[in-house]
């Protein structure tokens, strides 16, 4: 919808009635596109990965793994494992538990991953919401910018109705 010699404050009076002064910082971001000539920019998840740092991308490496049901399984057992272990099994072989019942040391690591894994996987999920927030933001310029569209379209085929209009008349006389 490339409007040449057109401007974004040209546009805004003309599709949108107001000025362009008036309009949200988004409007003002479709308008300059649509002046220009210029496609949106990068998808939600596209933009989201360029701003990502190491931390970021790591939470939510450990938000998807800690939260699938292959980590579920493995983790049962390994901690059926340990108990197995560390009850009358290692006693059949002359050693004693590592870490007999009540499994004091592995209270401790699971303590441990929890409070490691938990604020990681919130991370995780506030970099979501901000990639929800980046879409919506997408999804609203796609919208208005087709909302322009159809208003531009419907300007024009107003203004192909008038001029058959005056062509009917003239060729009636």
């Amino acid at each position: 919808m490339h409007n040449p010699g057109r401007t974004p404050e040209q546009l805004a009076e003309d599709l949108l009635g107001r000025r362009f002064e008036e309009l949200e910082p988004e409007e003002q971001n479709v308008l300059r596109r649509i002046a220009t000539g210029a496609l949106i920019d990068l998808d939600a998840d596209e933009e989201a990965a360029l701003h990502a740092s190491f931390a970021d991308r790591l939470a939510d490496k450990v938000a998807a793994v800690g939260g699938s049901w292959s980590f579920i399984i493995a983790f049962a057992v390994v901690l059926l494992g340990w108990m197995l272990i560390n009850s009358r099994i290692l006693e059949a072989f002359g050693l004693h538990p590592f870490d007999a019942y009540p499994y004091i040391f592995l209270n401790l690591m699971l303590s441990m991953l929890a409070a490691i894994q938990a604020p990681v996987i919130m991370m995780s999920q506030n970099r979501q919401s901000a990639k929800d927030r980046i879409a919506a933001r997408h999804d609203y310029e796609v919208n208005l910018r087709t909302q322009l569209e159809i208003v531009r379209l419907q300007r024009r085929f107003d203004r192909l109705l008038d001029h058959l209009d005056k062509e009917r008349e003239i060729a009636g006389r």
